[in-house]
């Protein structure tokens, strides 16, 4: 049930509604909306490369998933269109089985992530440390940097200092006014030059050919059996695991840039309904793009749904209506924005020295281990998990320390007190910490500064009580917790002797 602190909690600031009403901040968002729809064009190119589809299939998913998100998503001004990771998770099914099956796959995905959403897979974002979060980001920095590379490297001389100017423009230009974005003036005036001085440099045009036709329906011609869900099914869990977890993290990201909240269940489902209108329009699906998302929210200051569907919509346009004029845009004012991105996307603050000198050794392996195995798998989902278990190992390793078995011996007892969370890495020596043979008759165990999490320490304490018993000797345990009172009581007795 939403309450009316729910709601305020998660109402947009500014709204759709305070854009419409105010002509700067609509005017900042229209413009960051045509800035995103530019940087998205060779994205979507390259992504349908790797794919292995047509190039106008990644363009047009990028359109669909940006249009339907502005709509359905969670977080207002993020950006979802056809993404590297998961073009790298179903580009065989394309390349083994065709373009039916792909769609199909796609269609698939999406129900998927509506499904995981209703299951409330979103509240598992909670369980994701801050450190991954900045592996998660600092990698993805790294990751936009490479994809860049194949821009700057073989390439024309003059493109250095092209892709120089661009960002220098972007550094100056916000303090000269705030009003038109940075990236969109770099871009405008990058290509005046190529143009106007004929510089024979990469552009848009050469990443591959344009469309020149609004996307139509698509039925994927498939047979509706078992044989084809076994066939598909896997590659579209993967899709809608991996499209979820970066879509996830990056509104994440997104809240902490903007201090809002957004709907994670919302966005979740959100995205399974824009990979199904994806695919019956032809398209690759997609998730959230967090190289886009920052251009949009922290380069050019959009934080309304408005950005994200101009982003849609200016794609469309640019690459049906204005194609020609597009395909002239050099490449290295592209280029200049996504270092920028790059630039500020990345936590520089997580490798000063004095961060880490001051900050746990633990939390810093943790973020490096997920900034490594992004970069060196280049998907970002596999780096998260990874970075989760090795944040709970460490975690679990050190909380293991924290229970302490204290002994007291009068005349006629032995006296024990257990302190600390009792679970399976706690507990599996707690049975080496009492003195079976040298302690009196009687021994009483004080577990009232404990509690029993799980079966693993029920089966240690009675083990305890077994090696007791064969010494003939009586072990009472004492000062439990209502709820761990009922949970041992409930498995106690039902564990083989070790």
């Amino acid at each position: 049930m939403t309450t009316v602190d729910d709601r305020a909690r998660y109402r947009p600031n500014p709204s759709v509604l305070d854009a419409l009403k105010s002509p700067r901040l609509l005017t900042r968002e229209v413009l960051a909306g045509l800035v995103v729809g530019l940087a998205l064009i060779p994205e979507a190119i390259a992504f349908s490369i790797i794919a292995g589809v047509d190039p106008k299939v990644g363009l047009f998913s990028a359109f669909v998933m940006a249009v339907s998100i502005a709509f359905v998503g969670g977080r207002p001004a993020m950006i979802s269109a056809a993404t590297g990771a998961v073009a790298l998770v179903i580009a065989p099914v394309m390349r083994e089985h065709g373009m039916d099956y792909f769609i199909a796959t796609v269609i698939l995905a999406g129900i998927f992530q509506i499904l995981l959403a209703l299951f409330g897979v979103a509240k598992l974002m909670r369980f994701i440390p801050r450190s991954v979060m900045v592996g998660f980001v600092n990698a993805l920095a790294i990751l936009v940097f490479i994809a860049q590379l194949p821009h700057l490297i073989g390439v024309p001389w003059l493109v250095y200092p092209l892709v120089a100017g661009g960002i220098l423009i972007m550094v100056v230009m916000p303090r000269i006014t705030k009003v038109i974005p940075a990236p969109l003036v770099s871009i405008v005036l990058i290509t005046a030059v190529v143009v106007v001085f004929a510089l024979n440099v990469p552009t848009v045009g050469d990443e591959g050919e344009l469309p020149k036709s609004l996307p139509e329906l698509f039925f994927p011609s498939v047979p509706i059996t078992w044989e084809t869900f076994t066939i598909i099914a896997p590659f579209s869990l993967g899709m809608a695991l991996v499209g979820l977890l970066e879509s996830l993290m990056t509104a994440k990201l997104v809240d902490e840039i903007t201090d809002t909240h957004s709907r994670k269940t919302r966005e979740a489902w959100g995205q399974g309904v824009a990979n199904i209108l994806s695919g019956f329009l032809g398209g690759m699906g997609g998730c959230a793009m967090i190289g886009q998302t920052m251009i949009n929210v922290k380069v050019s200051g959009a934080r309304t749904r408005i950005s994200t569907f101009c982003a849609g919509v200016f794609l469309l346009i640019l690459v049906v209506v204005l194609g020609d004029v597009v395909a002239i845009i050099p490449m290295a004012a592209l280029v200049a924005v996504m270092i920028m991105v790059c630039v500020a996307t990345f936590d520089w603050h997580s490798i000063r020295p004095s961060t880490l000198r001051r900050m746990p050794k633990s939390e810093t392996l943790v973020m490096l281990s997920t900034v490594v195995l992004v970069v060196i798998t280049s998907n970002l989902a596999i780096g998260v998990v990874a970075g989760v278990v090795v944040a709970s190992v460490l975690f679990v390793r050190r909380v293991a320390h924290f229970a302490t078995v204290t002994r007291t011996v009068t005349a006629d007892a032995a006296y024990y007190v257990v302190d600390g969370e009792l679970f399976f890495a706690s507990s599996n020596d707690l049975t080496t910490q009492f003195e079976y043979a040298d302690d009196p008759p009687r021994v009483v165990i004080d577990l009232s500064r404990s509690h029993i999490w799980d079966a693993s320490t029920v089966a240690a304490l009675d083990a305890i009580q077994t090696k007791y018993l064969a010494h003939e000797k009586t072990v009472e345990l004492v000062g439990l917790n209502v709820a761990s009172g009922v949970f041992h009581g409930r498995l106690s007795g039902g564990f083989p002797p070790a």
